[in-house]
């Protein structure tokens, strides 16, 4: 039967924390797994790295993929019942941008579902110009550059999916909130619904 594995990916920046932070509240017996802090826990033991965005910058390429192969295996090896896994479908580097789920790592993890989320990039650019001053600093690019790197996004998720022979869900979040964490919640209930229903096809009880 196996755990269910739910990978939720969007563009830095764009407030996916904070959905998977409200979707644990809605689901507290899932696990939400930062694909990235598992990479960093392995890079800074192995190469002393003590940032996320260095990882990207200093890493070669050869280094980067077992990085990621080591936390997909990570992941699998755990006895959740039901794990989301919060991460980027594309990296963006100095050199051009990178599968965050490479073939590899998608058949490591037996990915079921993946989920893309998407934002207005003004809203986007809004949340990293208040996130400056945070511990990891933001990447504030332009409005084109957001948008390019959701549709790449977009393509490598589709890659992904196709590779994982699993679904993809697209969520977009296009719409002015009424209220404050509007598009948090709203996503958070559309993923709590979404691990549910692959919870059901694997036979596990919620």
């Amino acid at each position: 039967m196996g755990k269910a594995v739910v990978v939720v990916v969007a563009v830095p920046g764009a407030g996916k924390t904070t959905i998977l932070k409200k979707l644990k509240e809605i689901m507290p017996s899932i696990s939400v797994i930062n694909f990235g802090d598992l990479m960093l826990e392995e890079a800074s033991k192995i190469f002393g790295l003590m940032d996320r965005d260095e990882m990207r910058k200093k890493i070669v390429l050869e280094d980067y993929r077992n990085l990621q192969l080591r936390a997909a295996e990570t992941i699998a090896s755990r006895d959740d019942e039901a794990v989301v896994v919060d991460t980027h479908a594309a990296i963006s580097t100095p050199y051009g941008y990178y599968p965050g789920l490479p073939p590899e790592v998608v058949r490591t993890l037996s990915v079921d579902l993946i989920v893309v989320l998407e934002f207005r990039p003004e809203d986007i650019l809004a949340r990293r110009e208040r996130d400056r001053e945070s511990v990891r600093k933001r990447e504030l690019d332009s409005i084109e550059k957001i948008e390019e790197h959701q549709n790449v996004s977009r393509m490598f998720a589709i890659a992904a999916a196709n590779e994982a022979k699993c679904h993809l869900k697209l969520l977009r979040y296009y719409h002015p909130q009424e209220y404050p964490f509007q598009h948090a919640i709203e996503g958070a209930k559309e993923i709590a619904n979404l691990v549910r229903y692959v919870l059901q096809q694997k036979g596990i009880a919620t």
